[in-house]
């Protein structure tokens, strides 16, 4: 039977990898603080990543997997400076954030990596992920993997930045939506499910080296599109510029009274070469039907007060085949690509 353990295993990603290899019929051991339930038919080990006693509990053993998602380079380096020698294999994963920048279109895994954050540095997400990576490559060399998500999608999403667009334009029913005019915006996203079932992929077959987990760059304005459809949204679409969206306080990506996956012009994101061709579900639109139609609107009350802007320009029409979901990622195809 294969042993891996998940660093974490109790969050949204972690929690469906853990799944994922449990389903597998891996013995999964998950360490976390304990504040929420391990999956169940894992062996939760409790343990705070900020002591240095954390590892203590499994590292009188040997592992075939370990996994790890921390945004902590110090917890990922103490980590691996207790477990490197005592698993055949490990993956970390990363973040397409990592590197030293993101206004390269069609970019991919050989582009350079931030500067890589020291002990004691101010909290950097890019330059914690960076060091993060330098630490599980160096202490494991050709036993390590390390993934690189763009946007994480899908049920469940803590910040929904995705759901938001479906739940937002079903609530309005025949009522208008204020949306961005941004002709040129691109949204690229790996579903949650997806980037799951590829780690798992990644450590049942000990891949090693860093590979981006990104699907393709779609229009902004065809995914909303399908939103509107999926959502059954008659109302107008009113676009407004970004120099007015800002001038009227409503942000942009996430948070608060904001357009989430929206960025002005002057902003730069990511737009990676995608992982590989991908096969889209039939039933992608019923499904984040079910996931998102319940989803909070981002917006305090539900809907906008600011008044409505001159004029008005909704997105144009996409196939109804349109994805919504991802299926069918296979690290082989991946593999054979690089």
């Amino acid at each position: 039977m294969t042993d891996v353990l998940i660093l974490g295993g109790t969050g949204w990603l972690s929690r469906r990898i853990a799944e994922r290899w449990r389903d597998a019929g891996a013995a999964v051991t998950v360490l976390a603080r304990g504040g929420r339930d391990a999956p169940a038919g894992t062996r939760l080990v409790v343990a705070d990543r900020e002591r240095d006693d954390a590892y203590t509990a499994v590292a009188d053993r040997e592992w075939d997997e370990v996994v790890d998602i921390s945004s902590t380079a110090d917890h990922v380096r103490a980590a691996t400076a207790v477990l490197a020698e005592r698993t055949r294999h490990w993956t970390y994963v990363s973040s397409v954030s990592a590197y030293a920048t993101d206004d390269v279109a069609g970019a991919d895994e050989s582009a350079a990596l931030a500067v890589a954050a020291e002990p004691g540095d101010p909290y950097d997400y890019r330059r914690e992920k960076a060091a993060a990576e330098q630490a599980v490559t160096a202490a494991l060399g050709r036993r390590a993997a390390v993934v690189r998500p763009g946007l994480i999608v899908g049920p469940g999403d803590p910040t929904d930045r995705f759901g938001y667009w479906v739940a937002r334009l079903a609530a309005a029913a025949a009522e208008p939506v204020l949306i961005p005019d941004a002709p040129g915006a691109r949204v690229q996203v790996i579903d949650v499910d997806d980037l799951a079932d590829f780690v798992v992929e990644v450590g049942a077959a000990r891949f090693t080296g860093a590979v981006n987990a990104v699907g393709d760059s779609l229009p902004l304005e065809a995914v909303l599109a399908i939103a509107r459809s999926v959502a059954g949204h008659t109302g107008r679409l009113v676009g407004a510029s970004a120099p007015w969206l800002v001038a009227h306080g409503v942000g942009y990506w996430a948070g608060e009274r904001s357009l989430p996956l929206w960025l002005p012009d002057d902003v730069p994101g990511s737009r990676l070469a995608p992982m590989a061709p991908i096969a889209f579900s039939a039933d992608a639109t019923g499904r984040w039907r079910t996931c998102c139609s319940a989803c909070s609107p981002m917006s305090a009350n539900g809907d906008w007060t600011v008044p409505a802007p001159p004029g008005s320009r909704a997105p144009t029409s996409a196939s109804s085949s349109m994805p919504l979901r991802s299926d069918g990622i296979d690290l082989r195809r991946r593999r054979a690509a690089r």
